[in-house]
């Protein structure tokens, strides 16, 4: 029995079935995990930049301090995750005239299999501000919305 390469990294990519939906779990961490993200002008242009980007669409987001959950799907088959992501951060960087790299070069990320991870996910993804101490309910964190409905079909 052949034994599975050791990965140092997760593999890159989306498979992308057409017969099948698509919705992919993003986690992105800021450089060096510095507490920067949380602010009204970075969820402002994060929200620009995700409305301009429309590779993929956003769906339902949460904003910490050190890092970014997100949903989103494919709207086309044109460009591929990582070159979606690479496009909003550099887009991101210039609308906030940083000198430097707001986000570590690579993301986490996830394609969910059934409808149900979807909502379990995000419900997870809510209590996170609850969890670090940022507020006693999801719904006070102010960082944190829906762009677009990611409608499971089949």
């Amino acid at each position: 029995m052949r034994e599975r390469p050791v990965r140092r990294h997760p593999a890159e990519g989306v498979l992308i079935f057409r017969d099948q939906p698509t919705i992919v779990f993003v986690t992105i961490c800021s450089r060096k995990r510095r507490s920067q993200l949380a602010n009204d002008s970075v969820h402002n242009a994060l929200v620009e930049s995700w409305s301009t980007a429309v590779a993929w669409l956003v769906g339902f987001y949460l904003i910490m301090p050190d890092h970014i959950h997100l949903f989103c799907a494919p709207n086309g088959e044109d460009h591929t995750l990582e070159r979606w992501i690479s496009f909003w951060k550099r887009r991101l960087r210039r609308q906030l005239r940083t000198p430097e790299a707001l986000f570590q070069a690579h993301s986490f990320h996830h394609r969910l299999r059934r409808d149900e991870n979807y909502s379990e996910k995000w419900e997870y993804v809510r209590m996170n501000p609850v969890r670090a101490g940022l507020g006693s309910h999801p719904d006070q964190w102010p960082y944190q919305g829906i762009l677009n409905e990611l409608p499971w079909w089949n």
